[in-house]
């Protein structure tokens, strides 16, 4: 049963409740220990990959006996499919490229600090500026350092210099910390001398309602596509596959889902290559988890081109979705795909022909799909991460 409450808070700053209910308590006498989330969008948000893991998480931990509250920003989150047991609380920061997950992560770690939870989940080892705060108020803290941020091809030189400083900052100021790839585990404990646990991220096992593409999709056949999901930002081979797109579309269709976020070079480059090939489609930042895995389901090959990071998100779900893979040849990609994918260099005429050459090949299309459905269902059940995550925050409870 789950008894609604009035929230006085939402009147209090800096931090705006905007939605809260909390489910009755475990017992008479016994109070519910209380986890805060910090360094995402808000909840529910289909942003990213930090935002698809705390989709789960939030109502697991709710599930296993915890408040939990989901700090998030203004405008990026929406009512629809919320679990009303979660608070939802927005913060104020600048919406920048560079200083949103910094100016976010600050106000949103002030607010837990005058809240004080009895245990703060952060995700992103950029806020590890501010986990002294968090120290210094005695709440322990669990940490997500997601990936080598400071590698990544979209940072400047001050922006990689900030990044690398926050994880030095993480290793320091943060009680345990949480590797989604075991090859970023080994990077934290040779870089950092940290011990970090691995857990990596789930994936949803797609419904019936995904067998068939959307009306919108309609047009596309059933393993004759090759599709490409991720933001549009260097280190994810965007550049190398739309000159390899220019080559493909000439045989087959393709179809391209994401943006960067803030514009640039990048989103112009799909627009104007899908301006210019009618087979090739652009369809931005996709909102609909049945579209988009309907799309991955029917999809004849999927690119993965992300190159700096750990378990991707995106790629565990192609993965459940069994969409035969064609990625960028990385140890990261490597460990998640094992010898389920196909790997290739960054360089255009090598994806073309390995995406061509799948995509003309229907028997072993239909091995790599059946091979990476059974590898992300014995390794990335959302079940077994949501339990990891619940195991860790509860001994940081003592």
């Amino acid at each position: 049963m789950i008894r609604q409450q009035q929230q006085q808070q939402q009147q209090q700053q800096p931090g705006r409740a905007v939605s809260a209910a909390v489910a009755d308590p475990l017992g008479p006498g016994e109070r519910r220990p209380r986890v805060a989330i910090i360094g995402t969008r808000g909840y529910p948000s289909h942003y990213g990959g930090f935002e698809t893991a705390v989709r789960r998480l939030a109502p697991a931990l709710a599930d296993a006996g915890w408040d939990v509250t989901v700090y998030g920003r203004p405008g990026a989150t929406t009512a629809d499919g919320a679990d009303p047991r979660i608070v939802r609380r927005e913060t104020r920061g600048l919406e920048t490229r560079s200083l949103s997950t910094l100016t976010y992560g600050f106000t949103a770690t002030a607010d837990a600090v005058r809240r004080r939870p009895d245990v703060v989940l952060v995700m992103n080892c950029a806020n590890g500026f501010w986990l002294p705060l968090l120290r210094w108020r005695g709440v322990p803290t669990l940490v997500n350092v997601d990936g080598i941020e400071w590698e990544r091809a979209k940072w400047g030189r001050l922006a990689r210099a900030v990044f690398r400083a926050g994880a030095v900052a993480t290793a320091r100021w943060a009680d345990r910390i949480v590797c989604d790839a075991r090859e970023i585990e080994r990077r934290w404990r040779d870089e950092f001398g940290v011990e970090g646990v691995f857990v990596p991220y789930g994936a949803d096992a797609p419904d019936a309602s995904t067998a068939e593409l959307a009306e919108a999709d309609s047009a596309l056949v059933p393993g004759g596509y090759v599709l490409f999901v991720a933001r549009l930002v260097p280190e994810n081979t965007v550049a190398e596959f739309v000159a390899a797109a220019e080559l493909i579309a000439r045989r087959h269709p393709v179809v391209i889902v994401g943006t960067s976020g803030y514009g640039g070079a990048l989103d112009e480059r799909v627009a104007d290559l899908a301006a210019r090939y009618p087979n090739v489609e652009h369809l931005g930042h996709l909102r609909d988890d049945r579209r988009l895995f309907a799309l991955w389901r029917n999809a004849g090959v999927y690119f993965h081109g992300h190159s700096v990071g750990g378990t991707n998100p995106a790629l565990v779900q192609a993965m459940t979705c069994g969409a035969p893979v064609v990625a960028r040849d990385t140890v990261y990609n490597r460990e998640v795909l094992g010898e389920t994918g196909v790997f290739v260099a960054p360089e255009p005429g090598e994806i073309a022909r390995a995406v061509v050459g799948l995509l003309d090949d229907p028997t072993r299309r239909a091995d790599l799909g059946a091979a990476v459905r059974r590898r992300a269902r014995r390794h990335y059940a959302w079940s077994d991460v949501c339990a990891a995550y619940e195991s860790r925050l509860r001994e940081l409870l003592g």
